[in-house]
């Protein structure tokens, strides 16, 4: 748990460099859950964190399975139709981002994967 929250830490302030305004933190609705809402100039932001620690045997991006994709996309649609979105963000555009945070003894290293897919609504 320790390790997944200096992971959004990181990410945070990575996309705050970047421009973004961190709306939310570990958004919750019901099972449901988004590690970071933001916004840029562009739109609206759901960010999926995935930290490790080195050696890394698989990329932490590739643990975004199409069923976590999936869970982020009614996530989203919760956080865009509640209080919080729907005023403000419900004619943003939309996308689906990760960031991969992988700590090697004192390095950091941070991979952003902007708009990293685009869910199926059926």
């Amino acid at each position: 748990m320790l390790l997944g929250k200096r992971g959004e830490d990181v990410a945070c302030r990575f996309l705050e460099r970047l421009g973004h305004r961190i709306i939310a933190r570990n958004y919750r609705s019901g099972h449901l859950e988004i590690d970071i809402v933001s916004t840029d100039g562009n739109g609206v932001h759901f960010v999926e964190v995935k930290s490790r620690m080195a050696p890394v045997a698989v990329p932490p991006e590739e643990n975004v399975t199409p069923m976590k994709q999936d869970k982020l996309a009614k996530a989203a649609l919760k956080f865009l139709h509640g209080p919080l979105g729907h005023s403000m963000y419900g004619n943003a555009e939309v996308f689906f981002d990760i960031v991969a945070v992988v700590f090697d003894k004192e390095d950091v290293n941070v991979e952003w994967f902007p708009n990293a897919f685009v869910p199926m609504y059926v």
